[in-house]
């Protein structure tokens, strides 16, 4: 570790200043690709999973679908920052908006990481209740206790995050900036609160997954019985497909868009903090962009779990196609209807 450490006492300020803020225009162009990527794909897809949600009438009072529900609203509401962002990078590094705004985009990205992890979590425990205890499912896991642990969990990540509201809009070479680092006085202040966030927001959680998904595939992988009638065993392996869907789109986002980024913001605060080699600093700092260009792919990785983890959800996207193809069909022969009555006349 020595021998990544500069001399820490002189002009420390002012080369964190410049390790920062020589690479801006990595970050720059990192995060306009992804957000333009991410924007259209991120807002249309939960709004049309939300459509879908609301039009499942008997799947709307399940608690799967509450979570769900409540999954696809935090990475909608994440989507309408994306916009505010683009226009930060579009412009060099320059906000033209209000400072709340920029606390509220600041804010709403942790907001939607940790609700994000916290629902996945929620889905977990629901999967795992309704394969190894399923009467114990049918009790506990009712609509209306889901709701009031998913508000919970909003309430929780809500004030939790609230720190996050405190990096607004800095000054910097003359501009207005957002998304800019904190002083340098405070980088402990942030290190402490990132190992907070990594044990309550991500570690217990992961921890609580691997647990519930360790007992899934160990009552999957044992043998059932034959001698029921073909409708229960045909529900038992739908069951058994769900549940390999939900364990392998998890553990996926887990360890593609959740992992990486905690444990790279990790090694980065601790290079802040400690007065790391420059050269280090920065290499780790493109490393954290990329992850949390990553970590914002979640709210466009989710759609992906609804769809092949519910069987209902892709029969009421297959309704909501054919009468929308339908409804464009019908319309069209009116048009031409139309147009003959005209040229007849």
């Amino acid at each position: 570790m020595s021998g990544l450490l500069t001399n820490p006492v002189g002009n420390n300020s002012s080369v964190l200043a410049a390790c920062f803020h020589n690479d801006d225009a990595f970050k720059y162009r990192a995060y306009t690709f992804t957000y333009l990527l991410l924007f259209p794909v991120a807002f249309l897809c939960n709004i049309g999973a939300l459509v879908v949600f609301f039009l499942q009438s008997s799947r709307r009072n399940s608690a799967s679908c509450v979570v769900m529900m409540n999954l696809a609203i935090s990475d909608g509401s994440f989507s309408l920052t994306l916009p505010l962002r683009l226009a930060y990078y579009f412009k060099g590094g320059v906000w033209p908006f209000p400072d709340w705004l920029c606390r509220l985009c600041v804010y709403g990205f942790y907001v939607n990481l940790y609700t994000s992890i916290l629902f996945l979590t929620l889905l977990s425990v629901l999967r795992w209740l309704a394969v190894a205890h399923p009467l114990r499912h049918r009790t506990l896991a009712t609509p209306t206790r889901t709701l009031l642990v998913c508000l919970g969990v909003w309430l929780f990540v809500g004030v939790s995050s609230a720190p996050f509201l405190s990096n607004g809009v800095r000054n910097r070479a003359g501009f207005p900036r957002c998304f800019e680092p904190s002083s340098p006085s405070s980088w402990g202040r942030v290190l402490i609160l990132n190992y907070v966030a990594v044990v309550l927001g991500f570690l217990l959680p992961f921890l609580t997954i691997i647990f519930c998904y360790s007992r899934i595939i160990r009552r999957l992988m044992a043998p059932f019985s034959t001698q029921g009638s073909s409708q229960s065993n045909n529900t038992r392996h739908r069951n058994r497909r769900r549940s390999v869907h939900l364990v392998t789109m998890v553990t996926v986002t887990f360890l593609f868009c959740f992992l990486p980024y905690h444990v790279i913001r990790s090694l980065h605060l601790h290079a802040v903090c400690e007065h790391w080699n420059c050269a280090v600093t920065v290499a780790l700092q493109r490393v954290v962009v990329v992850t949390l260009c990553l970590a914002a792919s979640n709210s466009v990785v989710n759609p992906l779990l609804y769809y092949y983890s519910t069987r209902t959800f892709r029969d009421n996207m297959r309704d909501a196609q054919s009468s929308l193809l339908s409804s464009r069909g019908t319309s069209m022969r009116q048009g031409l209807s139309l147009m003959r009555r005209r040229n007849t006349t």
